[in-house]
């Protein structure tokens, strides 16, 4: 069985956020940075080399596949501030509707300025796929 690419990694955030090139979008890493922190109360950790992770828990498909992830986490992407809400928004269509302008994916929360969405609705979303998450072990039946 492969070994999962991206794992939990000694690099440090704040010099991951420093060296976010765009101004802007640094600026935004940092705010969301301390909105998760807060929201989560967790302490924020590398995954890979490019995702800021905050708890985590732990997956098993059917293949026989498993591996640790994340509960919640955020990468300042070159397109969109994006954060990863691995419970995904299923559970949370009134609070998208509140939110602002984004996009998202499966488990993925895309923001073109964190400025533009509402902080109080972002933080409770955050906060509420970090609960449902963090500390679980996911098991997936489906091959």
């Amino acid at each position: 069985m492969a070994e999962p690419k991206t794992v939990r990694t000694e690099q440090g955030v704040d010099e991951f956020l420093a060296a976010v090139a765009d101004p802007k979008r640094r600026a935004d890493a940092v705010a969301a940075l301390a909105l998760i922190r807060d929201a989560t109360g967790a302490e924020p950790t590398m995954w890979g080399t490019a995702i800021v992770g905050f708890g985590t828990y732990h997956y098993r498909y059917a293949t026989g596949t498993e591996g640790d992830w994340p509960a919640v986490g955020m990468s300042p992407r070159k397109q969109a501030l994006t954060l990863y809400v691995s419970a995904g928004f299923d559970a949370y269509p009134g609070l998208l509707e509140r939110l602002g302008p984004h996009r998202t994916g499966k488990s993925c929360l895309y923001l073109k300025r964190l400025a533009d969405v509402d902080q109080e609705v972002l933080r409770e979303l955050v906060k509420a796929g970090y609960e449902h998450l963090n500390g679980q072990t996911v098991i997936s039946e489906r091959v």
